[in-house]
């Protein structure tokens, strides 16, 4: 992600928001600084000029207006002009300037004013302030105004600089360009200050904008999630001998995994399963993309094999170098006795025959989607379908999940499973599929999406 730029509108608002906390700042100092003037006047009959009090309250009023108009900006949206803000600064460490040169107490001898006075002390206070804004050259700027404004007070009240014999310079002389440097120093350290803390507010933006888009992407993935979930089949086909169910886990919040049924013209019912290459959104899209294709072949051509040969020459005009699916249908009858059986890339089929208690398993008859514009596939496999028996499609994320060992689920405990689950509904058999590679897995994290669709035939319904 790129730094965040200065005039962006999360910084132009942290700006604001520390432009207020300063003017808070300083409206606190300079009304404690009045009072105490006042209290040294009234109670301790100090003979400060009371002038400094009302101006130190005009700044205060100037301060509090200043205040409500970073407010509305803040509000509305809106921005204080850099002149505005210049001039702020200025006006602010004018205010000491002012009161060393025309406010100090008259007992104070003329030449030991600058360094005797209190009002002295308010330059650090303010440059230390200026910290808020920011900016190092603001910091900076309020430490060299301060010196200028503090040597032209001093020269007013009769300092002259000179740099002849400099060790028989009285305590005046060196005191003032002492206070002078000092003041120089403490605007550079504020401005070091500044720019560090600036750095950590632009991090802390940074995070929270990087955050902001991360929930936003989460937000987006589990609308997508939804869409994707909502096109695969909720209902059970209804087919006269025969029980089919589906069920899909994506490895992330969506996957390329897909499985669906429809009802052909004829009367039968097709039941498809398909994997696209990788998992995300991407496969994803492309998943949505295979779905469309198959449900409107299969709505057009009876035969399986001219229904895999459309998918896949309008398919692969779709993808990518590189990409492909993995594609099986299962065409069931209308009484549930016969399924012709034809996969594109995808195996093994596992085909249980109650009988016999065992498991066959097919190889593909087709290469993958989109490999070659031309299918080329070979006739499909036609199973009849006694009592018992049953047809397992599913994914390569359960037989190739492995645990922490790095040994892979496998083929031979899927089916194993099955085998023992065989008196269970095909909703029942998967979910004890499920558990199963869970269960082996123990905690490793799951790689690749899992998808599965159990056809088994049952009695005939009277």
């Amino acid at each position: 992600m790129k730094a965040l730029e200065a005039d962006s509108p999360a910084f132009h608002t942290a700006l604001l928001e520390s432009e207020r906390r300063r003017i808070y700042g300083i409206t606190a100092f300079l009304l404690v600084f009045a009072i105490a003037i006042a209290v040294r006047i009234v109670i301790f009959g100090s003979r400060m000029s009371p002038w400094g009090v009302f101006v130190l309250l005009a700044v205060v009023a100037y301060e509090l207006w200043t205040l409500g108009a970073v407010t509305r900006a803040l509000k509305g949206g809106g921005d204080l002009s850099n002149g505005l803000l210049l001039f702020n600064i200025l006006l602010e460490i004018a205010v000491p300037a002012l009161g060393v040169g025309l406010f100090s107490s008259p007992r104070l001898e003329f030449e030991y004013r600058p360094i005797a006075t209190p009002w002295v002390l308010a330059f650090f206070p303010l440059i230390m302030l200026s910290v808020l804004r920011l900016n190092p050259r603001v910091s900076r700027l309020a430490g060299v105004a301060a010196v200028v404004g503090y040597l032209a007070s001093a020269y007013f009240l009769g300092w002259r600089p000179s740099l002849e014999n400099l060790q028989q310079h009285t305590v005046q002389q060196t005191a003032v360009a002492f206070y002078a440097a000092i003041l120089l120093a403490s605007g550079f350290i504020a401005g070091m200050v500044s720019g560090e803390i600036r750095k950590h507010v632009e991090a802390a933006l940074r995070d929270a904008e990087t955050q902001r888009q991360l929930k936003q992407v989460e937000h987006d993935l589990e609308i997508a999630r939804s869409i994707q979930q909502s096109l695969m089949p909720s209902i059970r086909p209804t087919i006269n001998g025969m029980e089919i169910s589906g069920w899909n886990l994506p490895a992330d919040a969506t996957g390329g995994d897909y499985f669906d049924w429809k009802k052909l013209r004829d009367g039968r019912f097709v039941v498809t399963l398909a994997d696209v290459t990788g998992h995300g959104i991407g496969p994803a899209l492309l998943a949505s993309v295979c779905r469309a294709y198959a449900r409107s072949s299969f709505d057009t051509h009876d035969d399986v094999v001219e229904a895999m040969q459309h998918i896949n020459r309008f398919f692969g005009e779709d993808l990518t170098p590189g990409r492909f699916a993995t594609f099986a249908a299962a065409v069931c009858s209308e009484d549930g006795s016969k399924v012709e059986l034809l996969s594109a890339g995808h195996g093994p089929l596992f085909v249980y025959s109650s009988t016999r208690d065992a498991f066959e398993e097919l190889a593909a008859q087709a290469i993958p989607l989109g490999l070659l514009p031309e299918l080329n596939s070979a006739a499909p496999v036609v199973l009849n379908m006694e009592p018992g028996d049953m047809i397992v499609l599913a994914t390569d994320g359960f037989f190739e999940w492995e645990n922490a060992e790095g040994e892979q689920f496998g083929v031979e405990r899927l089916t194993q499973v099955v085998r023992e689950s065989r008196q269970r509904s095909p909703e029942e058999i998967i979910a004890e599929l499920y558990n199963s590679v869970r269960t082996f897995a123990n905690g490793a994290k799951q790689m690749d999406d899992l998808t599965a669709v159990v056809i088994k035939r049952v009695a005939n319904a009277a």
